[in-house]
């Protein structure tokens, strides 16, 4: 990525927006930018560093007295993660630091989840769950911290299939990967939690276990050490005190998707900073912070009703998707509502009535009973399976999905995008479906149940 030296002129201000995947509207020709650093690839905004935002980690500092950051892991909207050696066993552990304005339940969350609040449980969903190995504060000069430490994983299914040039998993491995977070869901639901986030970039692929043999010099002999890149302020001026000196990007502990083998499918779902309690009419959530492309329908169509287990479904579906196939069920690059919308009824027919008539721009594209204009042709959901699922697998000499099979996913993932959330179908639903029954668990149970 390119430098940006100065913030002088309207292209400047456009490229370092770009850069940030932020919106130009952010920025105003009347005011000091909201942009002040020089862009980083691969590292969080450093404009968030401030005061209730992320706090400066280095590398080296050693936390609680025990735990001696290495590297960094990754970094999303509300926090940092951070990989760390536990210096009392010998363990390196994942701490992810909330950013100081952070509201999230996250952690109790996932304490409420786990085995050892719920030891009467037994679901093997509560596998797919992290378990937070300790808690605490961490003060620093953007605020209070709150920090959480759990094993840490090898990298997110996203990641897998973005370090691959064909972006595929093996077909025992795609399934296997999907049953595993249909019994999380499952999990979750029956727990009375909605999960809010679903999409492969909050799926975790687990470490192997000799990962933790290594010290932390053969860590940087086998995966790279940190390289830490000086954070340069746009107009010269000293980095304030809470911006750390220089940005790190993650550590890759991943490999390409087709490399994947069965024993090494073993998932962990994360990020609960969405989650709620369905139950609890306090906790309820309106809006939903999925990316565009996998975001449900009502969001913007009933956006005063709340998110619900149905809500989970529809992303469930396109993240299940997003596991077999090479392209995304719904695309669109830097894609409106209207874009989105537009995939949804090429993909799945016309839009409920009252829905249909409330969207005014379809008349642009299409007639009044859902037949596209000027497009010929459009993708339909048969199209879709081909060229992102069948075809790029025989291109590549990967076995592709036998005819009973194809119409036995068709049959589970279309009840779970109706676009009607209470039309949906349950996870318990789900767990029952023909594929599921006779494709998936039987791959997942070919993983060894020591690795389990």
């Amino acid at each position: 990525m390119a430098k940006v030296s100065n913030h002088d002129g309207l292209v400047i201000k456009y490229l370092v927006c770009d850069a940030l995947s932020i919106q130009p509207s952010l920025l105003s020709d009347d005011h000091e930018p909201q942009i002040s650093y020089e862009p980083q690839e691969g590292v969080e905004r450093l404009e968030e560093y401030r005061p209730g935002g992320y706090h400066p980690m280095r590398i080296g500092d050693v936390l609680k007295s025990r735990y001696r950051v290495v590297h960094k892991l990754g970094h999303g909207s509300y926090s940092t993660i951070w990989l760390a050696r536990d210096q009392q066993v010998e363990k390196y552990v994942a701490i992810k630091v909330s950013r100081a304005d952070s509201k999230s339940q996250e952690v109790d969350i996932i304490s409420a989840l786990s085995r050892l609040h719920y030891p009467a449980v037994d679901s093997p969903g509560q596998r797919m769950i992290p378990w937070i190995l300790d808690t605490f504060d961490l003060d620093g000069p953007n605020g209070t911290h709150a920090c959480h430490i759990t094993t840490p994983a090898r990298a997110s299914l996203a990641g897998l299939k973005d370090g691959s040039w064909i972006r595929l998993f093996q077909l025992d491995v795609a399934r296997a990967l999907a049953a595993q977070l249909i019994l999380a869901a499952d999990y979750l639901h029956t727990q009375g939690i909605v999960h809010g986030d679903l999409h492969l970039g909050n799926i975790l692929l687990r470490l192997t276990p000799h990962f933790d043999q290594l010290s932390p010099e053969q860590l940087y002999e086998e995966y790279g050490a940190p390289e830490p890149e000086p954070v340069i302020h746009l107009d010269g001026k000293p980095l304030p005190p809470g911006v750390p000196s220089h940005g790190i990007v993650p550590i890759w502990l991943g490999a390409a998707s087709e490399k994947i083998t069965l024993p090494e499918a073993r998932i962990l779902l994360t990020d609960f900073g969405e989650s709620f309690s369905y139950s609890d009419p306090k906790e309820l959530r309106y809006e939903s912070r999925t990316p565009l492309v996998i975001r449900p329908p009502e969001c913007r169509f009933e956006p005063h009703r709340p998110l619900s287990y149905a809500s989970d479904i529809w992303t469930l579906a396109c993240t299940i998707w997003s596991i077999i196939a090479q392209r995304p069920l719904f695309e669109g690059f830097l894609a409106t509502e209207d874009d989105m919308t537009r995939e949804h009824v090429d993909t799945l027919g016309i839009l409920p009535l009252e829905w249909w008539r409330r969207w005014e721009t379809r008349r642009e594209k299409f007639t009044e009973d859902g037949r596209p204009i000027n497009r010929n042709p459009f993708r339909s959901w048969s199209d879709r399976f081909e060229d992102s699922v069948q075809q790029p697998r025989r291109q590549e000499g990967m076995p592709v999905l036998g005819d009973d099979e194809r119409d036995a996913i068709f049959d589970m993932l279309r009840p779970m995008l109706a676009f009607r959330p209470e039309e949906r179908c349950t996870t318990k639903q789900i767990l029952e479906t023909e594929w599921m029954v006779k494709w998936a668990f039987p791959a997942y149970e070919k993983i060894p149940k020591s690795d389990q």
